[in-house]
């Protein structure tokens, strides 16, 4: 079945711009074809490519790779283990990315919970605030570090494991 461009973009959820950029940087497995009226015709074999172009780009695959890959898609049998390595190098570089972002994401988390104990127990104010002196910044005297005296963005999280900084001498939250 034949598909214009306006229903490609509906359901493939790239805009008509994106669809022509796709196809001036070569990046269809297959040629976009065209009527003779100019107006380009897709099949659902377009859909199905663009589902997993889609995919290798969000993944932070360059446009040059993802072009590679669609050459070596194109030239046919007998360059399968040239488009294996691409995507396994490729898969590496995702599994790291998704590593760094677990580690964000455990930043975040533990960022999240120091704020909302710090709501809660209605001592928002005794959060960091880079504006003020490091000293206005301390705990008063006696309040240690479970008080959770001081929130930089020094925490960090560590193999899972919450590490509190210490910023001057002040226990971070």
């Amino acid at each position: 079945m034949d598909l214009s461009i306006g229903e490609v973009a509906r359901r493939s959820g790239l805009s008509v711009h994106t669809l022509r950029f796709y196809e001036q940087e070569g990046l269809f497995a297959n040629p976009v074809r065209r009527l003779s009226n100019g107006r380009r015709i897709y099949h659902e074999e377009d859909l199905e490519w663009l589902a997993v172009c889609t995919k290798l780009r969000s993944s932070g695959m360059a446009l040059a790779l993802i072009r590679r890959y669609v050459e070596l898609v194109r030239q046919g049998p007998g360059n399968e283990a040239e488009r294996l390595e691409l995507l396994r190098r490729h898969e590496g570089r995702v599994e790291a990315q998704i590593g760094e972002l677990r580690e964000a994401l455990d930043v975040m988390r533990f960022k999240v919970r120091i704020y909302q104990e710090h709501l809660a127990r209605g001592e928002a104010d005794r959060l960091w605030n880079p504006a003020r002196p490091a000293h206005e910044n301390a705990a008063p005297a006696g309040d240690g570090a479970a008080d959770g005296a001081a929130d930089t963005t020094d925490a960090v999280v560590r193999n899972g494991a919450e590490d509190a900084a210490v910023r001057d001498g002040v226990a971070t939250g």
